[in-house]
């Protein structure tokens, strides 16, 4: 029984790191394509992601799942992630200030729509799917990864408010707003992952 959710954490992870990075190139170049800033730092931010991902999977791999605190690849892979996040919050934030004053307009948000109402259902079902693996391991690394998923799930979220929206209102303020929301997140995101690479817990919540 072990081994079956040892096997599945090790797919999710996996899954994580490909599909982030599907979602990351697309929502780059198709949110650069229309002009639409909030879903370009959403695609920015799964990149970021995937560097945490990759903390996961190397501690899946090496069955480090029970043992307190980080070996140096995963606090430096953690640094890493932390790093990114606080850079792509300051970006984003910068960006958002910018184009709001001068009252861009993003060309579609057509395919924000579409790539966040994909996201916000597969985050949801590696959310789950993590928790019941981490739960059966008795695992509180895959546990708290879970629970961070749900951060990504709620960066979905804001960019499918922020894109549908713009596509009924034709307000290009939302897409600031929307930016500024993932830099608010994504900052989150940096202080939970500096807080996992300093030994403690993640803060995310995950309930069934």
């Amino acid at each position: 029984m072990k081994e079956k959710y040892l096997k599945l954490a090790y797919v999710l992870a996996v899954i994580t790191i490909i599909y982030n990075l599907a979602e990351g190139i697309a929502s780059v170049w198709l949110g650069w394509d229309g002009g639409a800033f909030s879903l370009i730092g959403f695609g920015l931010d799964s990149f970021v992601e995937v560097a945490s991902a990759v903390g996961i999977l190397h501690m899946v791999r090496n069955r480090r799942l029970h043992e307190h605190g980080h070996d140096q690849f995963e606090r430096r892979a953690l640094t890493i992630t932390g790093g990114g996040f606080y850079l792509l919050a300051a970006g984003l934030a910068a960006t958002a200030a910018y184009n709001a004053r001068r009252g861009h307009r993003p060309e579609t948000a057509f395919w924000g729509i579409v790539i966040s109402g994909l996201s916000i259902s597969t985050m949801w079902l590696l959310m789950r799917l993590k928790m019941k693996a981490g739960r059966a391991l008795g695992s509180d690394a895959i546990i708290a990864d879970a629970a961070c998923t749900k951060t990504c799930l709620y960066l979905s979220v804001v960019l499918l408010a922020a894109s549908l929206g713009y596509e009924l209102t034709g307000y290009g303020w939302l897409d600031s707003l929307g930016s500024f929301g993932i830099a608010w997140l994504s900052f989150r995101e940096g202080r939970e992952a500096f807080g996992k690479a300093n030994g403690k817990a993640c803060s995310c919540c995950c309930e069934d």
